[in-house]
């Protein structure tokens, strides 16, 4: 499985990355979101770079210009709630894709832990189509790879899966590699962090993306 942590170079993503992480603007949601949407649009112009084009011509007022686009059929998938944001600024960038959505939670137990339960599932075909799922936190991994397997079972098989995050941790990352297909899966993501509480958050993380992009659930 290819890994591309794209934050590990200066540009303005590190920006978004900052004000993200930053517990002195958490308190603007629009902000976070927004953050969120522009981490997407940069990480889905990294990924437009790895598709297959094809020329086409096109009619200008003064002629024709042979152009490339993508021949690739696209799928952007994401996790409810706290992915919405994020797939929007893919979906800015890939605006005529399939969208297909998971929703999945924490069922927790007695003893303090959880399993993550899947709940929701709205998909088309992906057979032989370019899957894009997409998810801000890459926690534990179980979450993602759940949602995989549940839209493989409804659509099919894609011919690429290219995962997501906005901030990883590497016991996430690891798990997706032992569980997802390596030959077909890339995993892209703005930033790594090593440590998981005993919740399963990532530290130094953001905190909850669901919460401070919508509000407190009860």
């Amino acid at each position: 499985m290819t890994i591309h942590t794209l934050g590990s170079e200066n540009t303005v993503l590190s920006k978004f990355i900052a004000e993200i992480r930053d517990k002195r603007i958490h308190t603007d949601s629009m902000r976070f979101r927004r953050n969120l949407e522009r981490i997407g649009e940069v990480t889905a112009y990294e990924i437009s770079k790895t598709l297959d084009y094809e020329q086409r011509i096109v009619e200008t007022p003064l002629g024709e210009a042979s152009v490339a686009m993508i021949s690739d059929r696209v799928v952007l998938a994401t996790i409810l709630r706290a992915g919405l944001p994020f797939h929007q600024g893919f979906l800015n960038y890939f605006d005529d894709a399939q969208n297909a959505f998971v929703s999945a939670y924490r069922k927790s137990t007695k003893d303090g832990k959880f399993k993550v339960k899947v709940e929701y599932i709205s998909c088309g075909d992906l057979e032989g189509k370019v899957l894009l799922l997409v998810d801000p936190m890459l926690a534990t991994g179980s979450s993602l790879v759940l949602a995989y397997n549940a839209l493989c079972e409804r659509g099919g098989q894609p011919k690429h899966t290219h995962v997501a995050a906005v901030i990883a941790s590497e016991q996430g990352i690891d798990y997706v590699r032992k569980n997802m297909p390596a030959e077909t899966t890339t995993l892209w993501t703005a930033a790594v962090d090593e440590e998981l509480t005993s919740r399963a958050y990532i530290v130094p993380g953001i905190g909850d993306a669901g919460d401070l992009a919508y509000g407190e659930k009860i």
